[in-house]
């Protein structure tokens, strides 16, 4: 009688399709993580942007204007104030808000904000990569407005 030395090709073949799933269920998990971490990072700087609008409002009496694009209007040492880019610095005069100003780390997409009730409140809101996150809704509900999926939204408290 022959002794068997090795695998068959069958077993060989069951073996790399169970790493296989493996494999492709592992790494839909992760990038599901990535995205959930991702969000946790936008909802961080918005509150972050939110804390330096209150000092803004603080000092100035109102909310710093918007501009076209969706950026604070707030910037400069001039008599009127420039937009602050997202990513760029948020000094007014001589106080700095912000030494950076948080962009989205996803290509293409940017963080917005705009002014309302003339400087006495504001809309701040990033597109989160989660549409099903639950603090979605609750952020549209405190802050009314129209609101697209996934936009998770702060405003003046």
């Amino acid at each position: 009688m022959r002794l068997k030395k090795g695998f068959t090709l069958i077993e060989l073949l069951v073996v790399v399709s169970i790493i296989a799933m493996l494999t492709a269920l592992i790494m839909v998990n992760f990038n599901a993580a990535r995205e959930r971490a991702r969000d946790v990072q936008r909802k961080s700087d918005l509150d972050n942007v939110k804390k330096a609008l209150r000092m803004y409002y603080n000092d100035n009496g109102l909310y710093p204007a918007h501009s076209t694009d969706n950026e604070i209007v707030g910037c400069g040492t001039g008599a009127s104030p420039a937009a602050c880019g997202w990513g760029s610095g948020w000094t007014r005069q001589t106080m700095t808000y912000m030494k950076v100003l948080p962009q989205d780390t996803i290509q293409g997409q940017t963080y917005s904000y705009l002014q309302q009730s003339i400087g006495q409140d504001f809309r701040l809101w990033a597109t989160l990569e989660n549409k099903s996150d639950g603090e979605i809704t609750k952020s549209q509900a405190r802050c009314s407005g129209s609101w697209s999926v996934g936009q998770y939204v702060v405003c003046a408290d």
